[in-house]
């Protein structure tokens, strides 16, 4: 039986972000839909802060099959959870196969100029 946790559909003009938390008995997948970037990836921060204490004992699932976007904060965001939760990711299409190795990748797998930037924050 899967019970959506919590669901959001933001939208500002074209660009939009819908994240989405569904539990089953033993896992939890996190779907991702749109773009996270610019303030989406602001509000996924804040979602993750709030939702991440009550999954820890749940196995989770990072679904990003249908994310078209992710700009430099939305990918900082993604790693944030991925160090966090280390999530079983899925990922569907090329963009977001390249997506979820940018994610995963170790600091030491990251161009210079990606490192700076984490470095910085």
């Amino acid at each position: 039986m899967r019970r959506a946790l919590w669901s959001a559909w933001r939208r500002t003009s074209q660009l939009t972000l819908r994240v989405t938390f569904q539990e089953t008995d033993n896992a939890t997948v996190l779907t991702l839909e749109g773009r996270v970037a610019g303030p989406w990836a602001a509000e996924l921060s804040r979602v993750w802060v709030e939702k991440a204490p009550l999954l820890a004992l749940a196995e989770l699932s990072l679904d990003l099959s249908n994310v078209i976007y992710a700009d430099d904060d939305g990918i900082r965001v993604l790693r944030d959870i991925y160090s966090q939760a280390r999530p079983k990711i899925v990922a569907t299409t090329p963009w977001t196969q390249y997506l979820a190795e940018k994610i995963a990748a170790s600091p030491h797998d990251r161009s210079d100029e990606e490192q700076e930037n984490a470095d910085n924050d």
